[in-house]
């Protein structure tokens, strides 16, 4: 079944990383302070202040010159390239054929890896937030998106790169994992499904049967090497 394997590949994935994290804290305890992990607690627990006033969830404990500044940003662009992956394996594995877009794959994976660093130069001075705001608009990025699905996958890399930049891959990592999930449920379950009515998702078919297109490719094939011989 797709829908199996689909969600066996997200969870093994997900342990597998998960399992690596926690043996590097085990084994070097002190690889905490050069992490961009714990921004929620601070997002959370710091009191209210001026909301012009910089943040101080992106500082780590431990980070103190260029070499472990450099760690730390590696480890932040890592994270949300790690991150993106199983968000790109979701849309390719419920996407409906007929507006699949493999751009929007490479969006996802590339654009987590981009906001982390403008997030990481921005944070700390207003001017250059608006700076970049100026030059957005200047270039003026336009993409038309195929389906308002499509703006969900946009929105949550961007929410994986926001959450790497200011030290809180934990966020990113449970908000990913309740969203891939999510998806995959809904696809499996065809939620709010009706009859002629334009998807978003494709079908599922928990036969496995071979999709449509596939077997209308595999039977001009066919017919081609039969002509041949």
């Amino acid at each position: 079944m797709r829908g199996a394997r689909l969600l066996a590949k997200l969870t093994i994935y997900y342990a597998v990383i998960g399992l690596i994290v926690w043996a590097a804290i085990k084994l070097w305890p002190s690889v905490m302070g050069w992490l961009p992990i714990g921004g929620v607690e601070q997002l959370i627990t710091q009191p209210t202040k001026n909301p012009l006033q910089a943040t101080e969830a992106v500082r780590a404990a431990h980070v103190n010159n260029l070499g472990q500044s450099m760690f730390w940003l590696a480890v932040a662009l890592a994270s949300a390239l790690l991150l993106s992956l199983p968000v790109s394996w979701v849309y390719m594995g419920i996407r409906n054929d007929d507006e699949y877009d493999q751009s929007l794959i490479n969006t996802i994976i590339v654009l987590p890896m981009v906001v982390t660093g403008i997030v990481i130069i921005v944070q700390n001075s207003l001017a250059l937030a608006f700076s970049l705001a100026g030059i957005a608009g200047a270039v003026r990025f336009r993409n038309s998106l195929k389906s308002s699905g499509d703006a969900l996958f946009i929105l949550l890399a961007v929410a994986i790169g926001l959450s790497s930049g200011i030290g809180a891959v934990e966020l990113a990592a449970l908000v990913t994992m309740a969203f891939s999930y999510t998806f995959v449920a809904l696809w499996m379950t065809e939620y709010g499904e009706r009859a002629g009515m334009k998807r978003f998702l494709s079908d599922y078919d928990p036969t496995n049967h071979p999709e449509p297109a596939a077997v209308a490719v595999a039977t001009v094939v066919i017919e081609g090497e039969q002509k041949k011989a």
